[in-house]
């Protein structure tokens, strides 16, 4: 017994060196435990394929099961039991019908935790009302403040259309989808329109709206061009 603990700490350490070696790092915490973590999983499987960042870039994906504050709480918790000191940390999370302050909190808290440590950055990457409205801005310049049942079926409607069947939740290949069959860059280009448009209001009264886009942006850095 004694001998697999050793070998079990030795893994551990060899794991926590070879982070460390990590130039690029981001944390992402995501409310939902399959939509958005499958979602982001195609931008770190390409990352990671590629030879040039394989070395170079940590994404570390973290469903949480959890919303609005407790996303951004869970990330905190994250950071000091895992001794995190440098990189970017990504909330991920849904209005959905949660309170407008503790929506608003998580930007609020963002705001107030960037100014402990400039080299451990917090992001908040909010969708009011639903991540589907960032699925929905690669087909469209979407500004109708619907429930999320109407984005849905804006998707199901799209996807059809585009013969590749229904639209649902957890879709293992959502990534690819958007990628081939939608347009990235656009959806880039309608979210901060919308951003622009709105930008003396907060992120509850911006509705639709969505900051997915910049953890987008900043992981397609490393993705090929085009």
């Amino acid at each position: 017994m004694p001998k697999k603990v050793r070998t079990t700490q030795w893994r551990k350490q060899r794991r926590k060196e070879y982070l460390e070696k990590k130039e690029y790092r981001y944390y992402i915490f995501c409310e939902g435990e399959q939509t958005e973590p499958l979602y982001f999983e195609g931008f770190k499987r390409i990352i990671e394929d590629n030879p040039i960042y394989r070395d170079m870039v940590l994404i570390e994906i973290e469903p949480c099961a959890a919303e609005t504050m407790r996303v951004i709480g869970m990330a905190e918790r994250y950071v000091r039991k895992n001794g995190i000191d440098r990189g970017q940390i990504w909330c991920v999370y849904d209005k959905d019908s949660f309170p407008a302050k503790d929506f608003n909190g998580v930007t609020e808290r963002v705001d107030k935790l960037n100014f402990e440590n400039p080299e451990l950055q917090y992001h908040a990457a909010w969708s009011n009302e639903c991540i589907e409205f960032w699925f929905i801005l690669h087909f469209a310049y979407y500004t109708s403040n619907n429930h999320r049942s109407e984005y849905v079926k804006f998707l199901n409607d799209k996807f059809r259309e585009l013969a590749i069947g229904k639209y649902q939740k957890n879709m293992k290949d959502i990534f690819n989808i958007l990628m081939e069959k939608g347009n990235p860059k656009l959806a880039i280009r309608y979210a901060k329109r919308i951003i622009e448009e709105n930008k003396e209001k907060t992120p509850s009264d911006i509705a639709p709206g969505t900051k997915v886009y910049e953890l987008v942006e900043e992981l397609a850095r490393y993705l090929p061009e085009g």
